[in-house]
């Protein structure tokens, strides 16, 4: 008989929308490497200690009493009689990374307070209890965001970063049990609690649609970790959040429902790297609801056809969680799983460790361009908010350059910031550049960015809250010349301090490639097979990239589907949760399942990973995969981000150019700046040495634009010398930059 925590179904029922891949339980190598896995975790300081945990349960526990005390004073302050203002409450929740259990030493705490139909989200939580919060001497850096799609008060209350939602619901009372899992907790609700709600909801709809917690625990814990080190953790910037990746891996724990991290990790890139996107990711069938609110549906809603990879939140009502990606870092996100993919291949083999998974991605030696956007301000109040601003501004400067430049241009934002402590007041952020892999490149060829520049420019300086001192910059610098202060300890690395794993496999892939030609029909097994493998998914993956463009997911909820909630996870608590009989200790919980395992010598065959069991799962992920799709032709309506842009007006030099015409002025000759570009292998394996060098500011180009009645306009006048970038191919990437 096995554990309860080796069951793929509980009382008949699965969890998830298929059936799972597999349930065979962990080996005694899965154990052996969870272990590692966790100390490697524990090492790398990914856990809070026991005091700064107490810590954070007594700040939750105060912030709770605050908004009691607050709504009693508002409505007694409204004129309510005495009976319903003793009765007047409040709740804080909990969701985001702290709820899940996945959290670190430093991290916020993603909070929602809960308040009646008379505490107003305007005059009362921004207004009253920012006014509370202002006067307690606990309380710094007090930084309301009303305006933000979900409006925020950012502060902190004893040194610990609380991010604060609010949610007016329809009651007048607020129940200290409420259950705000109940789809009726939304009757009558505005936009913007919905949205507020959505977190806590979708949080706790999670944990409950995982076989194992503590097992999707460590491997989301494993998985935010490589992302961040990889640079494709955040949501801003086009890649994944934090509700991201637990979605990833609450699907991976669904289709092996048995396996400990070690196995959940290696499947996560095997599955993903297998992905065709935009194939939803989805925990359970999308609840259609009875209160009308949209849900995410490319049959119904144009511009859900338009999400390139859709991770559906499981919690009505169910939405693209990832609407931010573009096809830039869709394309970086695949790559990265490939690479993930083909590390834990070797892993298997001993030939590799954690160390080499977890290397950090050297962005600044993987590109020879780059953009570096620099803010200013006059002061730190002036800049917490113009820097919010900019950063939710910058993920339409790599839509506009994918999108003027006909997805030739391909754009890699790094998905931090970085600031020169000489400069009082700054922030600076960097964007690397590459040529599409795969596109013949013409001599003298230019991609002309400066209209697409000025107008993000523009659109940025159109903050409502702009004061004096609100600057944005928009350069172009080239590796050599990369400041500094981007570097650890503001020294810059003369060479790598050591090979990376994908350096070592681009040398190997060469000397197999002369070690063929004397060996022509051995067959090898050799890294030079996986970095095949790894071009030809490449390749197939730019040539669908327009197809994909065009697809839409009709079937996303065409089959019927049985979903199980787990043991019930108590949704009133303020604090991480604390189920003992559903969450067992790392330790127990490795041992029970090696018991386990020990005892099932039929299933340990089947658990092997053997070429048959691949091939098997290979064919098990097609048939997850095998949805019906329909080809939309014609594309009915432009994505949000670029909703009202005249791209008529936009002068992008890739036509003329091709044909060898420089673009020029009727006012001043302009300057050309060459920028060589290389291909995207290149690029990533390799690093050069620094010179000295300059940056180069881009301004709007000057047009000659006709009228509709045929007349010449004016030209445009320059503020300065214009410099165009122009971007042509190198032979190879090893030449000096």
């Amino acid at each position: 008989m096995g554990s309860p925590a080796l069951s793929g179904r509980n009382n008949g029922q699965r969890l998830g929308i298929t059936d799972p891949i597999s349930l065979s339980g962990p080996t005694e190598y899965d154990v052996i490497k969870t272990r590692e896995l966790e100390k490697y975790l524990q090492d790398a300081g990914l856990y809070e200690s026991q005091e700064e945990a107490v810590s954070r349960e007594e700040v939750l526990g105060r912030l709770d009493q605050i908004v009691k005390i607050w709504v009693k004073t508002i409505s007694r302050a409204k004129g309510l009689n005495e009976q319903l203002v003793q009765e007047a409450n409040a709740k804080i929740f909990t969701f985001g990374s702290y709820r899940l259990g996945v959290h670190g030493p430093g991290a916020d705490i993603d909070t929602l307070c809960v308040g009646p139909r008379h505490a107003t989200r305007e005059e009362d939580f921004f207004g009253e209890l920012h006014k509370i919060l202002s006067e307690m001497p606990e309380v710094s850096e007090l930084h309301p965001v009303p305006d933000a799609h979900v409006p925020v008060m950012k502060f902190k209350f004893a040194g610990i970063s609380i991010d604060l939602l609010y949610a007016k619901l329809s009651l007048w009372v607020i129940p200290e049990d409420l259950d705000i899992s109940q789809d009726s907790i939304l009757q009558n609700a505005d936009e913007q609690t919905v949205r507020s709600l959505n977190g806590c909801r979708v949080t706790d709809r999670v944990l409950r649609l995982v076989p194992n917690i503590q097992s999707f625990r460590t491997t989301l814990r494993c998985m935010r970790f490589w992302a961040k080190r990889r640079g494709v953790y955040s949501n801003v910037s086009g890649f994944l959040g934090g509700i991201n990746w637990a979605l990833l891996v609450a699907r991976i724990c669904q289709l092996y429902p048995n396996a400990l991290p070690n196995m959940l990790v290696s499947r996560f890139f095997r599955v993903f790297t297998r992905w065709r996107w935009p194939n939803p990711v989805m925990l359970c069938a999308n609840e259609e609801g009875s209160l009308g609110l949209p849900v995410w549906d490319p049959r119904r809603n144009p511009k859900d056809r338009f999400h390139l990879m859709p991770i559906i939140t499981p919690a009505y009502p169910c939405m693209n969680s990832s609407y931010n990606v573009s096809s830039s870092t869709l394309r970086i996100m695949t790559e990265e799983f490939q690479r993930g993919h083909d590390i834990c291949e070797v892993m298997e083999e001993n030939k590799a460790d954690w160390d080499t998974l977890f290397e950090p991605y050297p962005f600044f030696e993987a590109y020879k361009n780059y953009l570096q956007t620099d803010i200013t301000a006059e002061n730190d109040d002036d800049l917490r908010n113009w820097k919010g601003w900019v950063e939710s501004r910058l993920r339409q400067l790599t839509l506009k350059i994918e999108r003027h430049t006909y997805n030739m241009l391909q754009c890699h934002p790094h998905p931090g910031d970085f600031s020169d402590k000489s400069r009082p007041f700054h922030h600076c952020y960097f964007m690397g550049l590459q040529r599409k892999q795969g596109v013949p490149a013409s001599e003298g060829e230019q991609f002309d960015m400066r209209l697409t520049v000025d107008e993000f420019k523009r659109s940025v300086n159109m903050y409502t809250m702009r004061k004096r001192g609100m600057e944005i910059y928009v350069t172009h610098v080239k590796r050599r010349n990369i400041p500094n202060f981007v570097f650890p300890g503001g020294v810059r690395p003369s060479r790598a301090s050591k090979m990376s794993w994908d350096s070592r496999r681009s040398l190997e892939l060469k000397a197999s490639d002369s070690t063929q030609v004397d060996r022509p029909f051995e067959a090898t097994e050799s890294l030079d097979g996986v970095d095949d493998r790894r071009k030809r998914r490449r390749i197939d993956y730019n040539a669908n990239t327009n197809l994909r463009n065009g697809e839409s997911l009709a079937a996303a909820h065409s089959q019927p589907v049985e979903v199980h909630e787990v043991s019930q996870i108590s949704i009133t608590s303020s604090c991480s949760i604390k189920d003992v009989n559903s969450i067992p200790t790392s330790a127990n919980n490795i041992e029970n399942l090696a018991d386990v395992s020990s005892q099932n010598n039929g299933d340990q065959a089947a658990a092997a990973d053997t070429p048959s069991c691949k091939e098997a799962e290979k064919l098990a992920i097609q048939k997850i995969l095998s949805g019906s799709y329909d080809s939309h032709k014609e594309f009915p309506c432009e994505p949000e981000e670029l909703d009202g842009i005249d791209y008529t007006k936009q002068a992008i030099d890739f036509g003329a150019t091709r044909q060898g015409i420089p673009m020029t002025s009727s006012v001043a000759k302009t300057s050309s700046v060459v920028v060589p570009m290389t291909s995207c292998n290149e690029a990533r394996l390799t690093s050069r040495s620094y010179s000295n060098g300059g940056l180069e500011e881009l301004e709007p180009a000057e047009v000659v634009a006709l009228s509709s009645t045929g007349t010449t306009r004016a030209p445009v006048a320059a503020r300065k010398p214009i410099i165009r970038l122009s971007f042509t191919s190198l032979g190879k990437a090893g030449k000096s930059s």
